[in-house]
């Protein structure tokens, strides 16, 4: 089973911190999978992993993955697991169906394949 952590909320550039932060804390020579909903902010975060780190990033479209992005994150998803990452991290845009893309996951076939741990939501950004 393949550990999964979806990260939501507030922007990508954001979001991206927050993975590239957890990846760090995996062992050396990790392999790591993620999939991110959108298109960056600016220069990714994911950019600066280390070296070490076996990493596959894969973008998607901007849209719900659990409502018009379905067919788009099932492929993915599929192509992920094809060879299975140590881990997975899912970058989701709003948290909006966070609870929706986590019954997705959760269902068949990937609830033989994933591992779903806590969420991360990223703070709202105050523009004010």
């Amino acid at each position: 089973m393949t550990p999964t952590t979806l990260i939501s909320g507030a922007t990508a550039r954001q979001r991206e911190a927050i993975i590239a932060e957890a990846i760090a804390q995996l062992p050396v020579h990790s392999q790591v999978a993620v999939i991110l909903e959108g298109m960056p902010d600016s220069a990714g975060a994911l950019a600066g992993i280390r070296p070490d780190t076996h990493l596959s990033i894969t973008r998607i479209a901007p849209g719900c993955p659990c409502c018009i992005g379905n067919l788009t994150m099932r492929v993915t998803l599929n192509r992920v697991l094809r060879h299975p990452p140590g881990h997975l991290f899912i970058s989701l845009a709003s948290t909006t169906h966070l609870q929706q893309a986590r019954q997705f996951l959760t269902s068949a076939p990937y609830d033989t394949h994933l591992r779903l741990d806590t969420d991360i939501s990223c703070p709202a950004i105050d523009f004010a």
